[in-house]
């Protein structure tokens, strides 16, 4: 099931039904406008049978079995992945009692506007406390007018009082830190809250938060800020190449990070920095404490297997959309100067560090203290950085602004925080941005601080006009049809690649200014409904290979990202869907005696009944989503995704999915035997040794596949990876102390180098 919405949440009981509904083509994959024939076309206002086909879905609902479902509703997201939710109605519910009570939204009489508030309910959720009307604030907006156009510097963003904010992160599971702003929901009310230390009031929050009248109280978050590394992408290095970075700096920044990828499979400490951008989730914890403990990438082949796909799925990256991490510099939520310090063209940027590490290279100065609500350091940055926001095709997109220290902001920590002040809001320019939880590239480095810079554009939205009457579900039905037949953006941002990739003012040229307009309506349309119409002059026929279109007519990108590409191309990932990693040879090279604890036998036969259970359920998550291997499916680094899946959003279910198999696992693991013979710590120990007894031990190898010739999989006692680390510590421990013995009394008989227990070295002592 998808993580938890508020609708879900509302109607707990019923949630058998509800339906996702994808429109797929013949093939499983998504329905491109540019893969239909001109016949499909509604730009003439004549229906056609594709059009025909979704509509009649959509109007007259999906039997399965003894339930019929009918159109209920989408978000944003769902609308751009040609996805729905649908509803079995029951007696005394039905579809239209849900909408109706998902708020008072009959005032909006825009059908793309009124089908997007619908949608908000739908947002990927935590519940976290109930916050009456009487404990919050309503805050003016902060409007400017210029040149004609009225601005609203605090579009999406309000404030939470710091005690409030602590409550709140201890909902959302934060133990030892409170972060300094959350995207959130509340009632009809939708964007950011940053923390107000001055606030004595749970939540301000602004006009331009609210979307429609809701009875709802509870606060809902969505996410917070947080430290989240940085990546240049096509769209940037475009625009960083158009306004004069050298194509060196990019060439020198992938190969950096290429040697980081192969250091990654050989140095533990190398590999243990790199966990903090290479992978992201709960198995980076896993990974990180047992290259703390000292287990080496090259020999466990639990650690050896992830790290081996990690690498294979960042060399993907790479290659596909020349995703180069950038050191110096974080992803960063957009907040807003409620202070009014900034000046325009300032801002202030303070990141978090887990150790004494500072950003390299830079000449910035950074001032460095400890955080009073966290027990991280916080560094805060002056200097030039520059600034963005995907996506981002007008050279105008990317910003070089000045940060600043200022002392009243320094609460505001992994977050840009922009000025109140100026002609024109900083988070506009960015293509067309605000402030309700948009996500920011910021970069440090001074190589990649442009020379030059370009006007922005003006990305007023597209008018549109009222209805004369109350929106009615099958107009909205009828706007999710029209969106999957004429939905452009796609193609506009590749024809921009395409003409940046072979015009000499690359994306100053006219061509790529065009695209760039029309990508901002484009990226309008799920909320304005104003489809944009690309005109022929400005559609690609041919395409750099760094694309890999095969089906049309390519060429040899002479730009920096088609040699960036063609280097990569050479470079094998190291991994293959096909090899088995846990081989019988492995398991008898591998198997670690320190894991073997006394009493374990006691506990065999149970663990590898779990073993069984947990391999057979592991496989079923493979086969439902197509995942070829075990590394791949743990660690979400799924390097081919099924056409029937959408990476960007299934990938979050299939992670949660893992995620409940690993806490399933770890609740079989807590059953106490009738027997109590795992009631003290001992015991507890002699259990988590059994688990990886049964799994690496030679004499098991093989005897959980039922003669299938599959992978062997190893990923089962590291559900309970704290536990295993317990007894590896432990061993180092006592080693440790022999070894020390040993020194003491060189005329007993020390051990020498050679004379070392098998194992030695591969854990530190600790």
């Amino acid at each position: 099931m998808n993580v938890s919405n508020r609708v879900f949440r509302n109607y707990i009981k019923d949630i058998d039904n509800f339906l996702r509904v994808y429109f797929v083509d013949e093939e499983l994959g998504k329905i491109h406008s540019t893969d239909l024939p001109s016949s499909t076309s509604v730009s003439d206002g004549k229906p056609t049978r594709i059009y025909q086909r979704i509509l009649s879905t959509l109007r007259n609902g999906i039997v399965v079995g003894n339930k019929k479902f009918e159109f209920l509703a989408y978000s944003t997201s769902q609308l751009r992945q040609n996805s729905i939710w649908m509803f079995a109605s029951k007696p005394g519910l039905a579809a239209v009692d849900i909408r109706e009570k998902m708020g008072h939204l009959h005032v909006i009489r825009n059908v793309a506007t009124y089908a997007a508030r619908l949608g908000q309910s739908f947002s990927s959720s935590r519940e976290t406390l109930e916050v009456s009307m009487k404990e919050i604030q309503i805050i003016p907006d902060i409007e400017v007018e210029s040149g004609g156009t009225k601005y609203n510097f605090s579009d999406g963003i309000g404030k939470i009082s710091a005690e409030f904010a602590k409550e709140v992160a201890r909902k959302c599971g934060l133990r030892n830190y409170t972060p300094s702003a959350f995207q959130i929901r509340y009632g009809g009310y939708k964007g950011v809250v940053a923390v107000d230390p001055s606030s004595l009031v749970k939540l301000s929050l602004r006009k331009s938060m609210q979307k429609y009248d809701a009875d709802s109280t509870s606060l809902d978050v969505l996410s917070w800020s947080k430290k989240l590394p940085c990546f240049l992408n096509r769209q940037i290095i475009i625009l960083m190449s158009t306004l004069g970075i050298k194509d060196c700096v990019f060439e020198t920044k992938q190969k950096e990070v290429l040697a980081e990828l192969d250091a990654i499979l050989m140095d533990p400490e190398r590999a243990r920095e790199a966990m903090e951008w290479i992978a992201q989730g709960e198995i980076t914890k896993v990974l990180r404490e047992m290259l703390l403990c000292g287990y080496n990438p090259d020999s466990e082949p639990f650690l050896s297997m992830m790290l081996q796909t990690i690498r294979a799925s960042k060399l993907l990256d790479l290659r596909m959309k020349t995703r180069i991490f950038v050191q110096n510099g974080r992803t960063m939520m957009g907040c807003l100067d409620e202070t009014g310090t900034l000046e325009y063209g300032q801002v202030f940027v303070q990141y978090s560090v887990s150790k004494q590490r500072q950003f390299s290279k830079h000449p910035l100065l950074v001032l460095t203290f400890n955080d009073g609500r966290s027990d991280k350091k916080c560094h805060v940055v002056e200097g030039k950085v520059v600034v963005a926001k995907n996506p981002c095709l007008h050279p105008g997109d990317l910003r070089v602004l000045k940060a600043v220290d200022a002392v009243v902001l320094h609460h505001m920590v992994d977050c840009i925080v922009f000025p109140q002040k100026g002609n024109r809001p900083h988070p506009n320019e960015f293509s067309g941005s605000d402030l309700d939880g948009d996500l920011y590239f910021v970069a440090l480095d001074e190589d990649l601080i442009p020379p030059c810079q370009f006007q922005p554009m003006d990305y007023g939205a597209a008018p549109s006009a009222p209805l004369d009457h109350d929106v009615t579900i099958e107009e909205v039905a009828e706007h999710f049809t029209k969106y999957i037949l004429s939905d452009s953006l796609g193609i506009i941002c590749n024809a921009h690649t395409v003409f940046a990739d072979r015009e000499p003012l690359k994306a100053m040229s006219q061509p790529c200014i065009e695209l760039a307009k029309l990508s901002s309506i484009a990226v309008d349309f799920p909320k304005t409904g104003i489809p944009d119409k690309i005109p022929d002059r400005l559609r690609a026929r041919e395409y750099p290979d760094f694309m890999e279109k095969p089906d049309k007519l390519t060429y040899e990108s002479q730009s920096v990202i088609g040699r960036l590409y063609r280097e990569l191309k050479s470079i094998s990932t190291g991994v293959s869907t096909g090899v088995k990693h846990f081989t019988k040879e492995v398991a008898e090279q591998s198997y670690d005696s320190d894991m073997e604890v006394d009493g374990f036998l006691a506990y065999v036969d149970d663990a590898k009944y779990y073993k069984s259970e947990y391999d057979y359920k592991l496989a079923n998550l493979m086969r439902t989503y197509v995942v070829k291997t075990e590394a791949e499916m743990i660690s979400g680094c799924i390097m081919k995704m099924s056409k029937s899946f959408d990476r960007r959003i299934d990938l979050d279910t299939i992670l949660s999915a893992t995620k409940s198999l690993r806490k399933e696992a770890k609740g079989w693991f807590n059953e106490k035997r009738s027997d109590g013979l795992n009631s003290r710590v001992e015991n507890v120990l002699a259990k988590a040794s059994a688990w990886y007894h049964v799994t690496y031990h030679p004499s098991f190898w093989g005897c959980y596949d039922d003669g299938a010739d599959r992978e062997r999989f190893i990923s089962f006692p590291w559900c309970i990876y704290d536990k295993l680390l317990q007894i590896k510590k432990k061993k180092n421990r006592e080693k440790a102390s022999n070894f020390s013995s040993l020194e003491r009394k060189p005329d007993d008989g020390g051990l020498n180098s050679d004379q070392k227990p098998s194992g030695w070295g591969l854990c530190s002592f600790m």
